[in-house]
């Protein structure tokens, strides 16, 4: 009889997924587009997320096993997601002290120094991205130009910056969208941007990967474009002339891989359904905001860091019901 009663603390529903198994996950979810963008941006794209990658391993490893005094864990996976992400926030070419940089601030400031993983409140990977936009915004507003031959020296604006510069110019938007590519060559990638603002498409299908495996759930990543979509939507009926349309919105900046990859991650995002949909509608809002009347053309990875701010208020307000509860 004694065998048959397992005393343990919860959670009793074991599903069989663990930290490890989900952030691989993850990383599998972000090869195809991570791969294309090595197909567009050459060499440099490749140096790039390999020196972003190594840097926030050896950034945790050293801080866990010289600072906090315990077991390093980098083999969980979290800390090459994080280098991943960042690495797909920045141009090509970036230098490579600049990389190390931001791998610092993003794990050592966004992630250990509130204790680690699953303790962090502000996505790592965008606080470093941001930390970078403000300490050096020439050399992160460099784009480089794609040619046949791969990326070469002389840079250009991305759609979004297009967009921003002719509207303060003068221009009106048909005018400005003259000059920028169609809407397939928007989804499939073949413009300049930061390595994950070039694969839409392949993102869309990580997405769909992780929802098949039920790494994420629908709420961010859908609320989040939608909101835009709308919101975009309404701005361009009133004045087309003076508002991009919704779907340049969606498929132009970092709109697919905030969305997707970074507004879910588990610990900066609230924790019910309800809240997780009221956290999404403030990103959309605010990156609409901040690309249409902001100084920057793109707005999302703000967007996400301000929402992250505001996911203890929501989680306070809008929690999941107890086991049982009517």
């Amino acid at each position: 009889m004694n065998k048959l009663l397992t005393i343990s603390p919860s959670p009793h529903l074991y599903q069989g997924d663990s930290v490890r198994k989900i952030m691989y996950s993850v990383i599998f979810a972000l090869l195809p587009a991570l791969v294309w963008s090595f197909i567009v941006f050459g060499m440099p794209a490749v140096i790039l997320t390999l020196t972003s990658v190594a840097s926030c391993l050896v950034v945790e490893w050293a801080i866990q096993k010289y600072m906090l005094k315990t077991t390093p864990s980098i083999n969980d996976g979290s800390a090459v997601i994080t280098g991943i992400l960042l690495a797909m926030n920045m141009p090509a070419g970036l230098p490579v002290w600049m990389i190390v940089i931001g791998a610092l601030v993003a794990i050592g400031v966004g992630k250990m120094s509130f204790g680690g993983l699953g303790q962090n409140p502000f996505n790592p990977a965008l606080v470093g991205r941001v930390f970078l936009l403000i300490s050096y915004p020439v050399q992160m507003t460099t784009w480089p130009n794609i040619t046949n031959s791969g990326v070469d020296s002389v840079t250009e604006a991305t759609p979004l910056a297009l967009i921003k510069e002719g509207v303060n110019s003068g221009q009106t938007v048909p005018q400005i969208m003259e000059n920028i590519p169609a809407y397939r060559e928007l989804l499939l990638g073949n413009f300049s941007g930061s390595l994950g603002e070039v694969s839409a498409a392949l993102l869309i299908l990580g997405l769909l990967y992780m929802l098949i495996k039920k790494v994420v759930t629908w709420h961010i990543p859908v609320t989040t474009l939608a909101t835009m979509f709308v919101f975009a939507a309404i701005l361009w009926k009133a004045n087309p002339e003076q508002f991009a349309d919704p779907l340049f919105h969606i498929l132009t900046g970092g709109a697919m891989l905030g969305a997707i990859f970074m507004a879910t991650d588990y610990s900066s995002s609230p924790m019910s359904k309800s809240g997780q949909i009221v956290y999404s509608i403030g990103i959309g809002v605010i990156t609409i905001c901040i690309r249409t009347w902001g100084a920057y053309p793109e707005g999302i990875s703000f967007a996400i860091l301000i929402m992250n701010a505001f996911t203890p208020l929501i989680n306070n307000y809008m929690k999941p019901k107890r086991f049982g509860e009517k």
